[in-house]
């Protein structure tokens, strides 16, 4: 009799177990494709609530193998036995972002409140952090992270990056028993792309619907602006960049920046050479790119033209100087170092390409007012 009672209550268990939709691992039910990033899937149990988000490659130089797994549990389900990846007992409520583009993403589906510390608490431009950073916490750097300042803020997940390989914050946290996600927006080529990754975190505090709404209008605004560049007369030659410790790189003609730049109807200097890693050039070829360029974008550190005539001498004579057709992507850069180009940027890749479009095609567009770029002077 005893033994029956067992059985009945064994198998009445198995199908309780069953209808949670949370123990079998069996994550093969699509929640979000991403129709412009290559770097994340969400996925779901037939049936079940929690979701399973995925970073591919999440690092430089990864290959397909290399997944990140991120479980976001809901509807009173548990994490399947044998489950290898980070867990979240609910959606997050205190976040450490690695990143400012993390901040940005937060700040567009109105949870800024929910982040609890960033990494280089200085190098922050969005205002909410800067009006509190008596209570986010700065946790430091990759490599040179304050673990205690990090135990300190209580996050329930921090968001990290990887560079050439997994975070060194990996084996910490799992030690710590904090959960953490890689975000890869940095990895895409497509400015779109880069955007869409505001889906993924959204779904990690509990405001998927939020961040698809934000990105929804993010396309057609972009490709809009497109097609109006599209439609221009002529297609200026583009320089990019400056030397940065004796070291000039290059974007390679399938990155993000040529990517901008083709979309805003212009012509890349250094088209042609292809794959996903950029390029160091020596200053004679500079030189002879400058010389080509019919305008030159992105000088970093350098705000002013004399500022950049004192860098690179050589170059003082190239179409660009002397017509003054720099620009720089620092308009709403801070005086402590941070760049919010970098930070709502991503968020907003129309933005940016209407401030390219501008610059390529003035007058082209209604709307002459920049965000993020400023003639250097």
């Amino acid at each position: 009799m005893h033994k029956l009672r067992y059985i009945l209550f064994a198998c009445l268990f198995a199908m309780l177990c069953g209808c949670t939709g949370g123990n079998s691992g069996e994550y093969t039910e699509p929640v979000y494709e991403p129709e412009y990033a290559s770097g994340f899937g969400i996925m779901r149990e037939p049936g079940g609530e929690s979701l399973l988000i995925e970073t591919r490659s999440p690092w430089q130089g990864a290959d397909s193998s290399a997944v990140t797994r991120l479980l976001v549990l809901a509807g009173g389900e548990s994490a399947p036995a044998g489950f290898d990846g980070q867990v979240l007992a609910a959606p997050a409520r205190r976040v450490v972002c690695m990143s400012s583009s993390h901040v940005a993403m937060l700040d567009a589906i109105g949870a800024v409140d929910r982040i609890v510390g960033v990494s280089g608490l200085g190098f922050i431009s969005n205002k909410y952090i800067c009006a509190h950073a008596d209570s986010v916490v700065d946790v430091g750097y990759d490599g040179n992270i304050d673990y205690e300042a990090l135990v300190g803020a209580r996050p329930d997940l921090v968001l990290l990056y990887g560079v050439a390989g997994a975070s060194t914050l990996e084996p910490k946290l799992k030690e710590l028993g904090i959960p953490f996600a890689y975000v890869g927006e940095y990895l895409e080529d497509s400015p779109v792309g880069k955007a869409e990754w505001i889906v993924p975190v959204g779904e990690m505090v509990g405001l998927g619907a939020k961040a698809r709404d934000f990105f929804a209008g993010v396309p057609d605004r972009y490709h809009e602006i497109k097609r109006l560049a599209a439609e221009a007369d002529d297609a200026p030659v583009v320089m990019i960049n400056t030397p940065y410790a004796d070291q000039w790189v290059m974007a390679s003609d399938d990155s993000y920046v040529a990517r901008l730049i083709a979309d805003a109807g212009g012509r890349y200097v250094y088209a042609g050479h292809r794959g996903n890693r950029s390029l160091p050039i020596d200053m004679e070829e500079a030189l002879r790119m400058a010389s080509e360029a019919d305008v030159w974008i992105n000088t970093g550190m350098y705000d002013t033209l004399d500022a950049l005539r004192s860098a690179v001498p050589n170059l003082a004579d190239t179409p660009p100087m002397k017509s003054g057709n720099v620009w720089n992507s620092s308009l709403r850069a801070t005086e402590g170092g941070g760049n919010d180009y970098w930070e709502s940027g991503v968020v907003n890749p129309d933005v940016v390409l209407h401030d390219l479009v501008n610059i390529f095609h003035p007058g082209l567009l209604a709307d002459s007012a920049m965000v993020y770029y400023r003639r250097l002077q």
